[in-house]
């Protein structure tokens, strides 16, 4: 009998085919720029010299939180030092005053320690001072220009009766005495000087019917009694409307108009208007 041929059977390990993709990492942006700096002081008052605590003490505490070693590190300006912790100050310490002259304080590049001292810890930064960042100011003066842009925009197109009720609101009852083109002349200054309030006023519908009452008072057509609670009709002395206590007569006024009671009677005032 013959014998059966047996065929040995090799395995052979699968390789691998896949290929890992080449991690490309974008480059970090830095976090620091090396320049000169300019901080100034907030608020209206900018004294001749104001100096801002240095080093930290119990009655100035000038203390950061590194929130990566969750621990806090007193901060303290030496000339002669690199780091602004006191930790990692070696040596003998030369310390040094912070001083705004005129409410401004430049710092060059060179003193990178006083910058970041005052740009990333000190604890009244944006508190009393502020850097200066001139990308930030111009998006700033840019959103007031654009601002400014619409609301003299507005103010040119605007006709005249939405134009003396808007400006009475700045200049009261003289409104009643200027003719057209001194309306739009100070209606333009007014937008020009003060665009968010003017925007503000134009678009507000109380602001026309307040001038509403306001004229029709003037006209004798509705009258407001001497302690300013009650409206009453000019021909016959019928009452109209009492005042809620602690509110403007005629912003109270100009609410009643936009009631069902309100709509009649300003159609009546209307007509005579």
């Amino acid at each position: 009998m013959a014998k059966k041929a047996t065929a040995e059977t090799i395995e052979v390990a699968t390789q691998p085919t896949s290929v890992k993709a080449t991690q490309v990492q974008e480059p970090t942006k830095p976090t620091w720029e090396i320049k000169d700096r300019t901080y100034f002081l907030k608020g209206p008052h900018t004294p001749l010299t104001h100096t801002i605590p240095s080093r930290h003490s119990s009655r100035y505490p000038l203390i950061w939180f590194d929130e990566n070693e969750n621990t806090q590190k007193e901060l303290r300006y030496a000339t002669n030092q690199n780091s602004v912790f006191v930790q990692e100050q070696k040596g003998q310490v030369t310390l040094g005053h912070i001083i705004f002259k005129n409410g401004t304080l430049t710092v060059p590049k060179e003193k990178q320690n006083l910058q970041k001292l005052l740009s990333l810890y000190h604890p009244y930064r944006d508190v009393k001072y502020s850097e200066f960042d001139s990308v930030k100011k111009a998006v700033d003066e840019l959103d007031y220009l654009n601002l400014e842009f619409d609301a003299m925009s507005a103010a040119k197109t605007m006709d005249i009766d939405q134009a003396e009720a808007v400006l009475r609101v700045e200049l009261g009852s003289k409104v009643a005495t200027m003719g057209s083109k001194e309306l739009k002349r100070d209606l333009l200054l007014f937008a020009r000087n003060n665009p968010a309030l003017f925007i503000n006023l134009a678009n507000d519908e109380n602001v026309m019917l307040r001038n509403f009452a306001i004229r029709a008072a003037e006209n004798g057509i509705i009258n407001l009694s001497g302690d300013q609670r009650t409206f009453t009709w000019g021909s016959n002395g019928r009452k109209l409307m009492n005042v809620p206590f602690d509110e403007n007569p005629y912003s109270a006024f100009a609410a009643f108009l936009k009631t069902d009671e309100g709509v009649e009677i300003y159609k009546s005032i209307d007509k005579k208007l």
